[in-house]
């Protein structure tokens, strides 16, 4: 006998694999990921699309500045393709020249990982956790119960590495290590003035990172000014209207720009009108949006210092010694919690195997009962029914056990080896190689 580990036949919630495509800063440049950000809508809508088109039966997008993933529970082989495509058709290039493909367990671990801080561009960056929430969130309405339990699962172990391990010692940021690098140009900012475009979450850590630094003036900008107005108010700076501010970068010491804008809003033209005005003080920009605020011909201007998000992975790594010292006790604990939805996942497995075993047996008694009661003779409605009756009770405390065990091993860790043994010992796993079958690693 030889039991196909790891398959599991059809579950309730039914699936063929469960995949990650995706790019990040590990694998392709800024220029390219920016060109793959996906706004909340548009996440839902491509998702839409996969499911309608019956290619996925879940799906879940994660695009943040480091990273693009599509989430998915494949419904058709094809859909890995498809996806990749859609990829594709945003470069105007090959996608698989910078995607990388997780199945299964691997897509799994890759996922809690992210969610962990682990496989970010600054290790412990404290933003992951929430934009894999916030992720999840937006796209519940493709999701289902395995990427629910999936997403669930990365954020309990992302706290628990945060709460357990100190892999997120000093409150690591995109946002605290720009203002460290404008810290080293400078020589300190206390005392300097700084614009603030963008008023997000990262532009209000990187406004806190600069108020902590001992900046004198802050000024805040931003398309919706009321959302300008609140982020000022909140920390005691200046609100400007959006079309306002690019006549004070002549007077700013740093600007730091974080907004959603799909292209440029820093042109060449708008940092060039402020350099005569500056004469030969420094303008150090630092750009932490993707897609980028600022043209990268930016950063030929005299006396202009531009960094992008590329710029400052080189900035952090001076100061990870430290947490990489708590990066195998993450990964413990990751390696724990993969395990756990993958018992879940091998417990959905023996529910559809117990079906089968007692649909099976259900079949036997009534053909073994027929054939009986033509031997016995005529018999009362009666009589008949106590018959009936006896060999369905006799059936069910037969299955009892066998149904209870078999559930139980499928839940803690024994899984998917008993529940193809199960299907091998009753003559299943003919009928499961007949009709539609799932594969997970």
């Amino acid at each position: 006998m030889q039991l196909r580990r790891g398959r599991l036949v059809h579950l309730e919630v039914g699936f063929t694999a469960l995949i990650v495509v995706g790019v990040s800063h590990t694998t392709a440049p800024i220029e390219v990921r920016e060109k793959l950000t996906f706004r909340p809508r548009e996440c839902v809508r491509v998702l839409g699309r996969l499911r309608a088109e019956g290619l996925i039966r879940e799906g879940v997008v994660l695009s943040t500045c480091n990273r693009t993933e599509i989430y998915a529970v494949e419904e058709k082989s094809v859909a890995l393709s498809e996806m990749e495509s859609i990829l594709s058709d945003r470069l105007d290039v090959d996608s698989t020249l910078f995607t990388y493909v997780r199945r299964d367990r691997e897509a799994t671990s890759h996922l809690f990982a992210v969610a962990a801080r682990l496989d970010s561009m600054i290790l412990g960056e404290a933003q992951i956790q929430g934009q894999v929430r916030d992720a999840w969130k937006q796209c519940r309405t493709e999701a289902g119960p395995i990427l629910n339990r999936m997403f669930q699962t990365a954020l309990l172990a992302a706290s628990r590495a945060r709460e357990e391990t100190g892999i997120g010692r000093g409150a690591a940021s995109v946002s605290s290590t720009a203002v460290q690098l404008a810290k080293k140009i400078f020589g300190g900012l206390a005392g300097r003035r700084a614009m603030i475009l963008g008023a997000g979450d990262v532009a209000e850590l990187a406004f806190e990172c600069l108020l902590n630094e001992g900046v004198r003036v802050a000024i805040v900008a931003n398309r919706t000014h009321e959302r300008a107005l609140s982020l000022a108010e909140r920390h005691g700076a200046t609100a400007m209207h959006y079309d306002e501010c690019w006549q004070l970068l002549r007077d700013v010491d740093v600007l730091i720009c974080s907004t959603a804008a799909p292209s440029p809003v820093v042109t060449v033209a708008r940092v060039r009108d402020s350099i005569e005005a500056r004469g030969d003080r420094p303008l150090c920009v630092l750009d932490i949006a993707l897609p980028r605020d600022v043209e990268a011909a930016g950063g030929d201007l005299d006396n202009v210092f531009l960094y992008d998000l590329d710029d400052l992975r080189a900035a952090a790594a001076a100061n990870l010694e430290q947490r990489e010292e708590d990066v195998p006790a993450a990964r413990a604990i990751i390696a724990e919690e993969v395990q756990k939805f993958w018992d879940w996942v091998a417990g959905l497995a023996a529910v559809p195997v117990v079906r089968e075993f007692r649909d099976e047996m259900d079949r036997l008694r009534s053909t073994e009962l027929a054939a009986a009661l033509r031997r016995i003779g005529p018999l009362s409605p009666e009589q008949a029914d106590v018959i009936e009756q006896f060999s369905k009770s006799l059936m069910n405390k037969f299955m009892h056990e066998p149904s209870v065990r078999l559930k139980a091993a499928a839940a803690n860790g024994q899984g998917l080896g008993v529940v193809d043994a199960a299907r091998y010992l009753f003559a299943l796993e003919t009928k499961a190689d007949s009709g539609d079958s799932t594969d997970i690693a």
